[in-house]
């Protein structure tokens, strides 16, 4: 019989387990598909901020999607509520995820008490981009920080 064996079949592709899988992605299809994302989205916009706001929205999307995915997979289905604790799951969980490391530092800000700061020396939104004079301005990482924005959904997203 073709089949048998140690691998469960399965009726339907929805019945298969959300399993890890492989999770690298080429990073020279990353940088072409990212820059083909801020190239489209600058011909769309007037303005660097209006261009920054499309990138988050992007990115937040980007994250959103993440993080539905980590829920589903977390055994444990708990949520978080701390601030804190959301932080340092995006900082390591997500983060690793996403650029395949844990972000450099987590850090709480000066000026504020509720304010907190998620640091990379080098992120990977920028290692392939360059930027015009004409847009000096302009950066890269507001996809990130839509990605990172999502975190204020989290609380709602892993629900038991």
């Amino acid at each position: 019989m073709i089949g048998t064996g140690k691998i469960k079949q399965y009726a339907n592709v929805l019945d298969k387990p959300l399993g890890k899988g492989k999770q690298e992605v080429s990073l020279s299809a990353f940088a072409f598909l990212f820059s083909e994302l801020v190239q489209y989205n600058q011909t769309q916009v007037d303005n660097i901020s209006e261009l920054e706001t499309r990138l988050e929205d992007a990115g937040y999307a980007v994250g959103a999607r993440v993080l539905e995915l980590l829920c589903q997979r977390d055994k444990g289905n708990r949520r978080e509520t701390r601030l804190l604790g959301i932080l340092s799951f995006v900082h390591s969980t997500v983060w690793k995820v996403l650029f395949g490391k844990v972000a450099d530092s987590l850090e709480k800000g000066t000026e504020h008490e509720d304010e907190y700061m998620i640091s990379e020396k080098e992120l990977l939104v920028n290692r392939f981009i360059s930027i015009p004079k004409d847009m000096g301005t302009f950066h890269c990482g507001a996809f990130v920080a839509g990605i990172v924005k999502v975190s204020s959904a989290l609380i709602f997203f892993c629900i038991k």
